[in-house]
């Protein structure tokens, strides 16, 4: 019998959902791609190379449906990472946080199995059964080893339907488990020796792993798993007006699944958050004229969104619904201030030489001072 929740939970409207699926929230666009898709298709992809591209790019098909841009940048980065996953190899994406690698492993494989939810979050903690199986150690006790009492991990099950498995901060796990990848990716074979037998990927399996050298406890990967990934490398958005685009459509997207009535002046208040952090981030002003410290944070767009989406719910909800300089402050020294010692004296001396001198941000420097 149903659980009378479960039927109200399948019940909701997709509307309801804090973050659907990227498979759900751009259903539409995925069938819109499929009907006019006639190019080529590697096995089991729902989606031609060429589609999947336009998916995370964006653009305008024939029947004039526009496909929103979910990534903004290098086209050819794109290609690059999904030629690779047309091969036997598998697709690592590197960068410093907040480079959207999350973003875009989530979104290539929904446009590529329909499915983004074959994942393996990697911590400090995790064990070698989240990459190749388990067991139910009841049934284990009380039958033995058996098929049964198998628990597949997303990994295995991504071979055996073949999709698209996520592993999403690689070097995050210990080098000791990070290696069982090597099998799996060198032989697309996982073996199950309690059962004597193996599972076999099949065509359209694939990998796609995540990773930062930047963060504390990174563990390097071996050379010998390095080999068998293509790197492809995500870099900061390069250009100011590209950053701004990005952090302004994922604070409109976040504001709409919070519920968040639109605030007036929201671009000016994006605007000038992406400044701070970009100048910050490279140690020296936009007009290139002084050098500033720059902080130990990666201060980057993921940071920018958050700042803005916490702005906009003081501005609504603790304000009169104009988002204002005192309503980023708070948000933008926590987003700076890692380190209660240098980060501070970085910020302070930016703060004295860059904005107080700045024209119309008078205000915002009062706010930052006050919170600071």
């Amino acid at each position: 019998m149903t659980d009378p929740t479960t039927r109200r939970d399948a019940g909701r409207d997709l509307d309801a959902r804090l973050r659907p699926h990227a498979e759900q929230a751009y259903a539409a666009e995925l069938a819109a791609l499929a009907r006019h898709d006639d190019r080529p298709r590697p096995p089991q992809w729902r989606l031609s190379p060429w589609a999947v591209v336009t998916y995370l790019m964006g653009g305008e098909l024939a029947d004039g449906t526009a496909i929103a841009p979910k990534y903004i940048g290098s086209r050819r980065l794109i290609e690059v990472a999904v030629a690779t996953l047309a091969t036997d190899r598998g697709l690592l994406l590197l960068g410093v946080p907040g480079t959207a690698k999350s973003w875009v492993s989530e979104h290539l494989a929904a446009a590529i199995s329909g499915s983004s939810t074959l994942l393996v979050q990697g911590t400090s903690g995790t064990q070698e059964e989240a990459i190749r199986y388990g067991w139910n150690y009841a049934r284990l006790l009380a039958e033995g080893p058996t098929e049964a009492a198998l628990v597949p991990s997303p990994v295995m099950t991504a071979m055996r339907e073949g999709r698209i498995a996520r592993l999403e901060e690689l070097t995050r796990i210990v080098s000791d488990v990070q290696d069982a990848l090597i099998t799996v990716l060198s032989e697309k074979v996982l073996p199950i020796p309690e059962l004597g037998t193996e599972v076999q990927a099949l065509k359209g399996f694939n990998v796609i792993a995540t990773a930062n050298d930047r963060d504390k406890g990174v563990n390097e990967l071996s050379s010998a798993l390095r080999r068998r990934f293509n790197t492809v490398v995500l870099p900061l958005p390069a250009d100011p007006e590209d950053e701004v685009r990005i952090v302004s459509t994922r604070v409109a997207e976040l504001s709409a699944s919070l519920e968040l009535p639109d605030v007036p002046a929201a671009d000016d208040e994006i605007r000038r958050v992406v400044t701070v952090f970009r100048e910050l981030r490279s140690g020296v002003t936009g007009d290139g004229r002084t050098t500033v410290k720059s902080p130990s944070g990666t201060l980057s767009a993921a940071e920018a969104i958050s700042v803005i989406t916490s702005g906009l719910a003081l501005s609504v909800h603790f304000g009169d619904g104009r988002l204002r300089p005192d309503d980023v402050a708070a948000g933008m020294v926590g987003a700076i201030v890692k380190d209660p010692v240098a980060d501070a004296v970085a910020w302070t001396e930016y703060l004295e030489l860059v904005v107080r001198n700045r024209s119309g941000w008078g205000e915002f420097y009062s706010a930052c001072r006050e919170v600071s």
